[in-house]
């Protein structure tokens, strides 16, 4: 290394170069959420001018070979001279850090994007973007490339526009693709895409948001228009489930911050009766999936206006102390929205507020606003304290389950479940557990495996469908424990995704309906109770073969019927002396056959199960595991010919 240190080591990036140079400081990461983040960014401006009234529809679109385009129809980007800059103001939006009209509080008076680094980032990390601006009957244009402009913003016709062109149409079309030397993969996914603008169509109301899939033959369109705000998102995310009032309880309203603004707030929430939270927080339509202090505010209103109520009840001599915020919050659904004239988020990826101002004023205008509307609904108020004195019950009771666990624990110097085979690698990150399905599967699994760093814990039967049972009945499930402790990473809100001892996690069932039934209710128990292992990529499908095709001495597997179509054709002449056998499950493999074709990391195939869209795998398996039979029924008749092939 180099000692020497002076002026001439100092590196100075201009213009966009440092985003380029580190990505990851603006948009996150450059795997498939940086990807995503782009659209985001300019969705997010189209968003800020709906917010400001001048902004009624927008249209995103995927088109083929990785193209992105986001049209609206606020008031477009301003085309004319900067005063101090001598360049268009297009310009300056396109290709300069922190230059937007969302620092003056004129244009916008709230705004997601008050960095000023969106769509300029976007432009950065494109291998080429073009923007389209259409005020006054004219369009206006400039292209780049990796951010650079190809030549000054100009006016031109419309014979040749990449998009449908209406005389009355007006604000802005950005157009872009993604560089495929930054980012990880530039394939977007369109249900993680359709699940943010959903949550963006709920909490601005009236807004269209529409987004279409071009890369299909027939195109995959969605169309997100609410007119109820978060009422609708609570209404949207309880559509399955039971719940024990009929409205759900709508709080709008706005404080002063004491900076010369006003914080703005809408909340929905309604109780259903199942034992899981859901929960969504939002400012200025930004998804702050990491919470901040407005939903602090938030929650430490609901604790103390439950429990307030409580002491007055008749439900107070049931429980000798006070409801803890995860009793006031089993079955809850709720939205919280607010719109703050100067957040301060945690990074340019905005996933956690950090204003401390406004955990007090959610608190208040929560706990007053709650107070008024139980104070005229007796009936709700008793309905949501009778099942939170329910809750803490079975906290109660499930903090004596985990301390038995805890104490049987201790006396057993594994401390492990005897059905597990362990493998020897203590190195997390590069060892695997296999669920297996019985017993005798399970034989051969560890017969098959490599012991250095393949674990095998073998289950027999069908487990606990825990969408229906509270955490005490889960922790203390025969089937569930072994798991729990084989993971060992705790349970419900107990659970640590960094003390995990496996980072992947194979679910390996038959190729059946009962194996497709295994599956789902492992998959709702860690959706339910280890959500970051599913958020974070830790589970898998194994993908066993249906088929074992052999001629001569040759033998091949089949995953599916067109590949065993395939291998049929291949054999040619000697088709009389092909031998096709399906596997009921996985038991009828011998160990070399199930180690050469399901879990030899070099051979095998594995599904990463990804939540790419948290309300749509909310309402999944409320749909498929949930209390209500004719939502089920209707799934399964529509989905029916997708398991036509399967044996019953």
């Amino acid at each position: 290394m180099n000692s020497n240190y002076s002026a001439q080591n100092i590196t100075v990036l201009k213009g966009l170069e440092a985003v380029r140079k580190r990505p990851g400081m603006y948009i996150g990461t450059t795997g498939i959420d940086g990807l995503h983040h782009l659209v985001f960014e300019v969705v997010d401006n189209a968003v800020d001018e709906a917010m400001q009234g001048f902004c009624t529809n927008i249209l995103v679109v995927l088109e083929g070979n990785d193209i992105v385009r986001v049209e609206d129809n606020g008031r477009g980007i301003p085309v004319d001279i900067h005063p101090t800059e001598h360049v268009s103001a297009l310009e300056l939006v396109m290709t300069r850090l922190h230059a937007g009209g969302k620092f003056d509080k004129k244009s916008y008076k709230v705004s997601g994007g008050l960095h000023g680094v969106g769509v300029s980032v976007v432009n950065a990390l494109s291998e080429w973007c073009e923007a389209f601006v259409h005020i006054n009957g004219k369009v206006h244009t400039q292209r780049y490339k990796i951010g650079i402009p190809e030549g000054p913003a100009r006016e031109i016709g419309t014979a040749d526009l990449p998009y449908a062109y209406t005389p009355e149409r007006k604000g802005t079309v950005v157009r872009w693709k993604a560089d495929t030397s930054v980012f990880e993969t530039t394939t977007h996914n369109f249900d993680a895409l359709s699940n943010r603008l959903r949550e963006l169509a709920f909490l601005n109301k009236g807004l269209k948001i529409t987004i279409r899939d071009e890369r299909l033959s027939t195109p995959k369109v969605h169309d997100f228009k609410f007119d109820g705000g978060v009422k609708s998102f609570v209404d949207y995310l309880n559509e399955n489930k039971t719940v024990l009032h009929k409205e759900p309880v709508y709080l709008e309203g706005k404080r002063d911050d004491g900076l010369g603004g006003e914080v703005e707030m809408e909340v929905a929430i309604q109780y259903n009766d199942g034992f899981n939270e859901i929960m969504f927080s939002f400012v200025n339509d930004i998804n702050t999936r990491e919470g901040g202090t407005h939903l602090v505010g938030f929650k430490s209103a609901l604790t103390r206006t439950l429990n307030e109520f409580l002491k007055k009840s008749k439900h107070a001599k049931k429980l000798d102390e006070t409801l803890s915020g995860d009793d006031v919050r089993e079955g809850l659904t709720a939205v919280l929205s607010v719109k703050v004239p100067n957040p301060q988020f945690e990074g340019q990826t905005k996933g956690k507020l950090g204003n401390s101002e406004v955990k007090g004023i959610v608190e208040s205008f929560v706990n007053e606003q709650l107070e008024l509307f139980f104070d005229k609904h007796p009936d709700v108020i008793n309905n949501i304290l009778e099942k939170s004195v329910l809750a803490a019950k079975a906290r109660i009771a499930a903090r004596q389950a985990r301390d038995a666990t805890r104490r049987k624990n201790a006396m057993d110097s594994a401390g492990l479940p005897g059905k597990l085979a362990d493998c020897s690698e203590k190195d997390p990150a590069k060892c695997e557990l296999f669920i297996v399905e019985g017993d005798s599967a399970g034989g051969s699994a560890k017969g098959g495996r490599d012991r250095r760093y393949q674990a095998i814990l073998s289950l027999f039967g069908k487990m606990l469908n825990v969408e229906k049972q509270r955490i005490e009945k889960v922790i203390t499930n025969e089937k569930l424990q072994p798991i729990i402790a084989s993971i060992g990473a705790g349970c419900g809100n107990d659970f640590d995704v960094s003390k995990i001892r496996y980072h992947k996690i194979i679910i390996m069932a038959d190729a059946d309906v009962d194996g497709s039934h295994i599956r789902t209710l492992l998959l709702t128990f860690f959706y339910r109770y280890m959500t970051p292992l599913i958020e974070q990529g830790h589970v898998y499908l194994a993908m066993p073969p249906l088929y074992k095709v052999s001629y001569g001495k040759k033998v091949f597997y089949a995953y599916d019927d067109a590949e065993k179509e395939r291998l049929l054709a291949e054999s040619g002449k000697d088709v009389e002396k092909v031998n096709v056998s399906r596997y009921k499950g996985l038991g009828e493999m011998d160990a070399v056959e199930l180690c050469d074709t399901t879990m030899d990391s070099a051979k095998r195939n594995i599904i990463q199960v990804h939540l790419d869209d948290t309300v749509e795998a909310e309402r999944i398996f409320t749909t498929l595991m949930g209390e209500v039979v004719a939502p089920r029924r209707e799934f399964i008749e529509e989905n029916a010919l997708l398991v036509s092939n399967l044996d019953v």
